[in-house]
Formats: C-alpha cells, sequence, structure tokens
C-alpha cells in the first residue's frame, strides 16, 4: 500500500505542476472569469477547492484542525499566492505519505464531515479519496483551459508512469 500511495502522491505533485504551468499563460481576468461549466465558478475557484480539500484531509489525516469554513472558501484570490501554496500543500502530501507505513492504511478514522456528520473509514479508502478528488477536479480545470483558449497538458497516469 505505501508504495501505491507513493506513486500516486508523486503523480499528484507532478499533474498539479503540469496544470499550473499552463494557467499561468492566461491573463488574470481569465483565470478569475466566470464559467458555466465550472463547479466552482472559475478556474481560480476550482484550483482553490482542490486546495482546500487537500487541507481537509490531511488536517484530518495528522490530526488536527483545519480551521476551513466552506468547500467553496477562496483561500487565495492571487493565482501566484495560490500557486505558492499548492507546492507546499503537494509537499506536505509527500511527506506524510513517505512516512507512512503499509499497516497504517489498515487503521479507521473517524472524522465529522464540513456538515457535521460523524463518517469513518480505513486510510487506504480516504487516500484514495483524497487522489480521485484532486483528479476528478483536475480534469474539470482541464476542460476550462481548453475552453479558456490554451491547449491542456496531458495528465494521464500513464504519461507519468512512462
Amino acid at each position: 500500500m505505501q508504495e501505491h500511495f507513493q506513486v500516486f502522491a508523486r503523480y499528484n505533485t507532478w499533474a498539479n505542476q503540469r496544470i499550473y504551468t499552463v494557467v499561468a499563460k492566461l491573463s488574470e481576468a481569465e483565470i478569475k472569469k466566470s464559467r458555466s461549466a465550472a463547479f466552482f465558478g472559475s478556474i481560480l475557484g476550482t484550483l482553490n477547492h482542490i486546495l482546500v480539500g487537500d487541507q481537509i484531509w490531511m488536517s484530518r489525516f495528522e490530526g488536527s484542525d483545519h480551521g476551513l469554513e466552506s468547500l467553496d472558501q477562496v483561500l487565495f484570490d492571487d493565482f501566484e499566492d495560490l500557486k505558492i501554496a499548492r507546492r507546499e500543500e503537494d509537499r506536505r502530501i509527500l511527506t506524510f505519505v513517505d512516512r507512512m507505513s503499509s499497516p497504517y492504511y489498515e487503521r479507521v478514522l473517524a472524522y465529522r464531515t464540513m456538515e457535521g456528520a460523524a463518517k469513518s473509514g480505513t486510510y487506504a479508502q480516504l487516500f484514495s479519496h483524497l487522489f480521485n478528488h484532486q483528479t476528478h477536479h483536475r480534469g474539470q480545470v482541464h476542460a476550462l483551459l481548453k475552453e479558456a483558449g490554451e491547449e491542456p497538458p496531458a495528465i494521464d497516469l500513464l504519461y507519468f508512469l512512462t
């Protein structure tokens, strides 16, 4: 399990770097432009949502309070600040996953949703969700980049593995 999640942590970092490189080519207006296909309003809103999700889950894994208010919270209105925070969060995920051992993934984590509902799952299930959530919303940004006139980067896992 450890090697599996280490691969996904590295893939996540790689895919984020590729997406952020293309987003950086856009004007601030394009990054913030309201888009009907965006679940979180814009490219910036969607990238913020991915970071919010990561911070919530990593805080749960680490046993700390994330202090976030909502899933659509805009942590960074400036793309450059968001890019820095994204790199820091990717390092946080990589470091955490590198320290975990395979038996750890079988442990159960009890947590509360943003609405306060009690939930639980194994670390393996919840880390799978963390990485799947990122992939899902990066796919949305991928489509929004095309809509904004930029060629989206190849971010399939197979491209990372080869």
